[in-house]
């Protein structure tokens, strides 16, 4: 089946690029010694989970109960929540997981915690909780540097029954904000990995050296994610820990906005949307306009640091490189606007491929995938995972 088989708009995935993403990212963890633990939010599909465990990867991250659900119905074994999970509902549906499947989550507060033990304390074995710690983002996690916050929260889910403290995680999500004053893309990078890395392993000796929360170097896990800081990342040693896990997610299809970062070129993109044009107008004193049947309800109005508009436009439905004379200047609902230069030769009715800002998130907006070869339909996968609550 050709792409002119396929209604629009539709997600599409270049298997070349697919394979090699998975193998870069595998050749990366191997060659600094770390489990590579892919994060499925990006995805949600257990076709591309398969894959990635065939290149050699271990468990996998979700950010829901609900993915960690489907995730576990499909066979994985070894599920970890990168999200602090709060309710009983919730640690009740992880806990009945507990029989097929290695169940792990985060915690931040000493309420947390406790709301888990509560449940977990009924188990006849510890659940696996790790502490999450705030590298730079200044989102969920004890600071880094708040030596007395991170022993006090350990030594609090230490002595809670039902859990068993086995590591520290963080997501530098500071990473999205690009270079500061007088930095390029890859020095952004490369201090914002060094920043994850080296702070990640401070509260770790922290904790070593801390009583009552029986941290022992060799057996503590130490988890980092992001795709863009793993871009530049390179494992070091202090006190005899390392960082044991990296949970990158976008790295399978990449996107906009790891060109704009400078963590991946266009080229590395995988996911792009198939769209159609549906009307060409051009208004009294206003530019030439096209308009494609994709608007916010699949690219979403995500944007970031370097990103021009809401996407890249390509230059043609097969091919992979961008259309100079389009711009992805504006969404409405269903409706994705585009800015058409005057050499830029488009008709109602043509079809065009457009890389979204953001792939985790126009993954979430349909229910299925195409892996493509060119202008070739290899294979439709579902996106399992997808509006699961």
């Amino acid at each position: 089946m050709t792409l002119d088989a396929l209604s629009t708009p539709a997600l599409l995935i270049e298997q070349s690029r697919l394979r090699e993403n998975l193998a870069a990212m595998q050749e990366l963890a191997n060659a600094n010694d770390v489990t590579l633990r892919p994060h499925a939010k990006t995805h949600k599909s257990v076709a591309v989970a398969r894959r990635q465990h065939q290149r050699g990867a271990e468990g996998l991250t979700v950010a829901t109960v609900a993915e960690a659900e489907t995730f576990v119905d499909a066979g994985f074994e070894d599920v970890r929540v990168a999200y602090p999970v709060t309710g009983r509902d919730k640690h009740e549906r992880l806990q009945a997981l507990r029989a097929a499947a290695t169940i792990s989550f985060t915690v931040d507060t000493p309420a947390g915690a406790e709301q888990a033990s509560a449940v977990y304390a009924e188990a006849d074995d510890p659940v696996d909780v790790l502490m999450e710690v705030d590298v730079g983002h200044g989102r969920c996690g004890v600071h880094w540097a708040d030596d007395e916050g991170a022993v006090t929260l350990a030594q609090h889910i230490a002595s809670l029954p039902g859990l068993r403290l086995t590591g520290i995680l963080t997501h530098a999500g500071q990473a999205y904000d690009g270079p500061s004053d007088g930095e390029t893309e890859t020095d952004a990078l490369r201090r914002v990995a060094r920043h994850e890395r080296d702070r990640m392993l401070s509260v770790a000796s922290t904790l070593v050296e801390a009583e009552d929360v029986g941290v022992t170097p060799g057996t503590f896990e130490i988890s980092v994610g992001s795709t863009p800081s793993m871009a530049a990342f390179e494992n070091a040693e202090r006190n005899g820990l390392r960082i044991t896990e990296i949970r990158p997610g976008n790295y399978v299809m990449h996107d906009a906005m790891q060109v704009a970062l400078g963590a991946a070129s266009l080229d590395d993109c995988a996911l792009t949307v198939l769209t159609t044009v549906v009307s060409i107008q051009r208004k009294p004193g206003g530019p030439r306009r096209a308009f494609v049947d994709a608007g916010k309800k699949v690219f979403t109005t995500d944007t970031g640091y370097g990103t021009d508009g809401h996407g890249i436009a390509l230059a043609d439905a097969a091919g992979m490189q961008p259309h100079s004379g389009v711009r992805v200047d504006h969404l409405s609902e269903e409706h994705g606007w585009l800015g058409v230069g005057e050499g830029a030769d488009l008709e109602v009715g043509d079809r065009l491929r457009i890389v979204p800002n953001h792939a985790c998130v126009t993954v979430q907006t349909q229910d299925k995938m195409h892996l493509v070869d060119g202008s070739e339909v290899q294979e439709t996968l579902a996106l399992d995972a997808r509006g699961r609550r």
